[in-house]
C-alpha cells in the first residue's frame, strides 16, 4: 500500500487512495490473464525505454464498439439463451468486459448482410410509401435490443453500403462482378452494362432523387424509434470511392457535398441526428476537405470517419481540424483465421488511429460462423466465433486485444503521447486521474521495460508474445 500511495502522489491521482494496481496479459496460449502486480517495481533510471507524457493529453477517447451485421446475430442464434446471455454480458455490460458504449449498423444490406436488400425496392417510389424495415426487425432489431439491455445507454451510428437500387445509375446493388479474390461459388448477377467504376457517380445525381434518400434516411431513424432504438448518427456512405461486388455505391466528393448539404444534413437536423463524414477509405485528405470547406456541408458534419487505406488522410485531417472528432470506422478484418498475427496487425492498426487523433474505435463483426465466411464469398475475422455443429463458441485474439482498451479505458478517458526506444506502448488517463498502460511484446523472449510515467519509474517483464495492460 506504501508504494500504491507513492504513484497516488506522483501522478496526482487523488481519487486511487483506495484503489490498486492492476495488469493483466494475454499470449497465444493464455488469454486475459492478472499477473502479479507486486512484480512491477518502481525504479529511478537515466534513460527509460519509454515515456509517457502526462502533463500533454490529447484527444478525448468516446468509446470502443463494433458492427452489428445480420450474419452475426444468425450465428448468435445457434447458441443457447445462457450462451447468448454470457456473450452480451461480456460484451456490454459496464464494468463487466470489453465495456462497449458506441457501436456502428448498416442501413440496409451490407457484405454480412443474410441477402442484398434496401427497405424500399419500388421504383420511382420518391414519397417512400412503401418504405419497411420489416426484414430488420428478424435480425439487427433483436441483435440490437439485447446489447441494449445490457447497456442502454449504448450509441449508435449508421451508414448505408447501397442506396435503393432504383437511385442507381446502374439499377444493381453491385459495382462488378466477383474477383478471383472471392469464392466463385458467390457469383455475382451482374450483367456487363451495370458495371461501373470508382470515381463514378453511381447514384442519380438529380434533385428527386437526392430528396428521396434523404427522406429514406429519416424514415430509417423514424422506423428504429419506433422499436425504442435510437440512432444519434449517420455517415452517408461506406467507402464511397469503392466499387465492389456486393453492396456497394461509388460517389464523387461534389455529389455527397450537394447530397450532406442540401439535403441529407438539414433532413437529420431536424431529427437531431448528427450527420459525420464518410467512411473514408483512400488516403486522400483533399476528399474529405471537399465537404468540410464547403459553407453548406460544415455546418451540418461533426465528425469524420476512416478504414482501410483512409488510415493514411487521417493525420492530416486531424492536423487541419485538430477537434473534429474522428471515428475509426471498420478495423481492417482479416481472413477469417483469427490468428495471433492478425491481432498483431490489429494492434498496430490501434496505435496509428489513437497516435493520429481517433476518438471512437470500432472493430467490424461481432460474431460469425467459424471459417467466417460473408455472403459474399470473403472470409473475414470476429470477436467471437460460433461453431455451428458443437452448438460452442469462443472468443478471438482480437478480442482479447480489443478487450485490453476498452475494458480499461473509459469514456472521457484522454489519449497521453509517448516517447522512446520502446515504441509498442499506448497510454491513456481516465477522467478519475488513472493511467493505463497498454503494451504488446512481440518478441519470443521476456522483455523487461522501463516506462517513465510523469515523476515516476515502474519496470515490468513482459511476457512473450503478449499484449498486456497496467492501470495504476
Amino acid at each position: 500500500m506504501k508504494k500504491l500511495i507513492g504513484v497516488c502522489i506522483f501522478l496526482g491521482l487523488l481519487a486511487c487512495n483506495n484503489k490498486s494496481l492492476e495488469w493483466v496479459a494475454t499470449t497465444p496460449d493464455e488469454m486475459w490473464q492478472e499477473q502479479d502486480e507486486t512484480t512491477i517495481e518502481f525504479v529511478e533510471l537515466a534513460q527509460p525505454d519509454a515515456e509517457v507524457f502526462i502533463t500533454e493529453p490529447k484527444q478525448v477517447i468516446d468509446g470502443f464498439g463494433a458492427c452489428f451485421n445480420e450474419l452475426g446475430w444468425t450465428s448468435l442464434s445457434l447458441l443457447s439463451d445462457a450462451q447468448r446471455d454470457s456473450i452480451f454480458g461480456e460484451l456490454f455490460a459496464p464494468g463487466k468486459g470489453a465495456n462497449f458504449t458506441i457501436c456502428r449498423m448498416p442501413v440496409g444490406a451490407n457484405d454480412f448482410s443474410r441477402d442484398w436488400y434496401s427497405y424500399n425496392e419500388t421504383a420511382g417510389d420518391f414519397e417512400m410509401k412503401n418504405f419497411s424495415i420489416d426484414n430488420d426487425k428478424e435480425t439487427l432489431v433483436p441483435f440490437i435490443k439485447e446489447a441494449l439491455k445490457y447497456n442502454p445507454k449504448l450509441s449508435l451510428w449508421a451508414s448505408p453500403w447501397s442506396p435503393p437500387t432504383w437511385m442507381k445509375t446502374n439499377g444493381h446493388y453491385a459495382c462488378q462482378p466477383l474477383s478471383d479474390f472471392f469464392d466463385q461459388r458467390f457469383k455475382t448477377d451482374i450483367r456487363p452494362d451495370q458495371v461501373r467504376a470508382e470515381g463514378m457517380n453511381m447514384f442519380i445525381t438529380e434533385d428527386a432523387y437526392y430528396q428521396a434518400y434523404a427522406l429514406y434516411f429519416q424514415k430509417f431513424i423514424e422506423g428504429y424509434r419506433a422499436e425504442n432504438i435510437d440512432i444519434s448518427m449517420v455517415m452517408p456512405q461506406n467507402e464511397f470511392n469503392s466499387c465492389q461486388p456486393f453492396p456497394s455505391c461509388t460517389w464523387q466528393s461534389s455529389a455527397l457535398n450537394k447530397f450532406v448539404g442540401e439535403y441529407l444534413g438539414p433532413s437529420m437536423k431536424e431529427l437531431g441526428v448528427d450527420v459525420a463524414f464518410g467512411t473514408m477509405e483512400r488516403p486522400n485528405p483533399a476528399m474529405v476537405d471537399t465537404l468540410l470547406q464547403d459553407t453548406k456541408s460544415s455546418q451540418y458534419i461533426t465528425g469524420a470517419g476512416f478504414q482501410w487505406d483512409g488510415k493514411r488522410s487521417i493525420g492530416a485531417i486531424h492536423e487541419k481540424y485538430p477537434d473534429l472528432k474522428l471515428y475509426q470506422t471498420e478495423q481492417e478484418c482479416g481472413d477469417g483465421r483469427n490468428s495471433w498475427g492478425g491481432a498483431a496487425h490489429s494492434w498496430n492498426l490501434m496505435k496509428h488511429y489513437f497516435k493520429h487523433g481517433t476518438n471512437v474505435y470500432d472493430y467490424w463483426n461481432i460474431s460469425l460462423l467459424e471459417g467466417g465466411m460473408s455472403r459474399w464469398g470473403w472470409t473475414q475475422n470476429s470477436l467471437v466465433v460460433v461453431d455451428s455443429l458443437a452448438h460452442t463458441y469462443r472468443y478471438t485474439y482480437e478480442y482479447q486485444l480489443l478487450k485490453h482498451a476498452s475494458h480499461f479505458v473509459k469514456p472521457g478517458a484522454k489519449y497521453l503521447p509517448t516517447s522512446g526506444e520502446f515504441a509498442d506502448i499506448l497510454a491513456f488517463q481516465n477522467p478519475d486521474g488513472g493511467v493505463v498502460l497498454i503494451m504488446y511484446n512481440p518478441e519470443k523472449e521476456e522483455a523487461k521495460k522501463s516506462i517513465k510515467i510523469g515523476e515516476i519509474m515502474i519496470s515490468l517483464s513482459l511476457k512473450p508474445q503478449s499484449f498486456n495492460t497496467v492501470k495504476l
